[in-house]
């Protein structure tokens, strides 16, 4: 069966027991709203943000006077560039929001010696400038330069003051902005602690309590199940030296949990992919995976990585840019195998993280474990008929035609804990095919 593979996230994955069926995620209350991107609606060559996804933007968080977002929305203009333009200057008066709706950009400024470097990278849904509205004296402290061909949308200062005359909601919240009056919270987003240190003498110590989020995630234990059908004379006559039934049985089981896996990385629902974090997904600097790149995914899993996990073709792509750099990359032994591994964090091959027709994928780096607040696996052990911790064979009856059936069940989810357990390194480039 040339389907099973190797599964090292089903391997290497933590597992917890959910007696009831679902396991609930208590985090501290946090103040983000929304996913941090801006989505755009297009009719043919058409692009216009849905005005909604404004509220994403800083300054109009929590705004909700949709007559004015429609109009915020219906004065964006479109603009095209070519990779290597220029889209805003250093240094130059700074009175344009911008919403990427299409491409990757590199914002570049000045350095502490003196000379350029990359401050980060943009990409589809993201945005920049938009605080710069608040202040029409502002100027931009960095430049913006397209990576590949963008397509971006832009709203100009006159056309945003031309609103703000005439809505006084929209006052209201530049003024609020403006004063910040946000609830207190720390880098991360969550709702402060207050405490005191360094002090001397009997001063009055800060009151505090900690605020959890009021609707925790919950996640359900999903399902992956098939009948396995077996007439009774294969059971009876083939059972020697191999028993068929078994074998049938094994296989089954293997396509099964080649699917779990499968669901586990890329279901919209719980899998590891979709519920990553918007600001743990990052992009490449230069198209393919470079060892800068597999650092800067460090970066936000920095607190005890585990693992990363790739395809192979991931992971081969990789090693060319290392070779490329006079780099290589040490191997660490896991079980028993030598599994190629980066600033001695391992990199598992993963099939089931896809490549796109443009051969683009991603990379994942994670946290493992409930104590350490990272990336768990799910299952409920003790079933029916249970053959495996979590999958169940259950004897379904003969049918009239002498057919044995047997229901394959196999329960399992997955949670990240906290937000910084796990990062995804997206668009990742594997280059062309010979």
């Amino acid at each position: 069966m040339q389907g099973i593979s190797s599964r090292w996230l089903l391997r290497m994955l933590p597992w917890v027991e959910v007696s009831g069926g679902t396991y609930r995620v208590n985090r501290r209350l946090t103040y983000s709203v929304g996913d941090g991107r801006v989505t755009f609606a297009n009719t043919g060559s058409d692009i216009r943000v849905i005005p909604a996804e404004l509220c994403e933007l800083p300054l109009l968080r929590g705004y909700d006077d949709q007559e004015v977002l429609d109009a915020l929305a219906g004065r964006f203009e479109r603009r095209e560039y070519a990779a290597g333009d220029v889209i805003v200057e250093f240094g130059h008066e700074s009175n344009e929001a911008f919403l990427i709706a299409h491409g990757k950009v590199n914002k570049v400024g000045p350095g502490h010696y003196g000379d350029e470097t990359v401050l980060g990278t943009l990409a589809n849904g993201d945005y920049f400038g938009s605080a710069s509205l608040a202040d029409p004296q502002s100027m931009w402290e960095f430049t913006v330069k397209a990576v590949t061909p963008c397509t971006v949308l832009m709203l100009p200062q006159s056309a945003f003051d031309e609103l703000l005359d005439r809505s006084e909601t929209l006052r209201t919240q530049l003024e609020n902005f403006r004063s910040g009056q946000l609830a207190a919270q720390n880098p991360h987003g969550e709702a402060s602690i207050e405490l005191a240190s360094g002090h001397d003498g009997e001063p009055d110590l800060p009151g505090t309590f900690v605020d959890y989020e009021l609707a925790p995630r919950e996640y359900e234990l999903s399902v992956a199940q098939t009948v396995l059908r077996v007439h009774s004379r294969v059971s009876d006559l083939y059972n020697d030296p191999m028993d068929q039934v078994e074998q049938q049985l094994r296989l089954t089981i293997e396509a099964l949990r080649e699917r779990q896996e499968h669901e586990m990385v890329n279901n919209p629902d719980f899998g590891l992919l979709a519920n990553a974090d918007l600001g743990h997904r990052l992009h490449t600097r230069s198209g393919p995976p470079t060892p800068d790149d597999l650092d800067e995914l460090l970066s936000v899993v920095w607190k005890n990585p585990t693992l990363f996990l790739a395809h192979p073709r991931t992971i081969a792509a990789f090693g060319r840019e290392c070779n490329k750099r006079g780099v290589y990359p040490d191997t660490v032994d896991v079980g028993g195998h030598r599994i190629p591994a980066w600033r001695g964090i391992p990199m598992f091959p993963c099939n089931k993280i896809g490549i796109s027709e443009t051969r683009t994928t991603s990379i994942m780096a994670m946290r493992v474990g409930e104590e350490q607040q990272g990336v768990i696996g799910l299952h409920q052990t003790g079933l029916p008929d249970e053959y495996q911790p979590g999958l169940s064979v259950r004897f379904m009856g003969i049918s009239p035609k002498a057919i044995v059936s047997y229901l394959v069940s196999a329960y399992y989810s997955t949670a990240i804990l906290v937000p910084d357990a796990l990062g995804v390194l997206e668009n990742v480039e594997l280059g062309r095919e010979d």
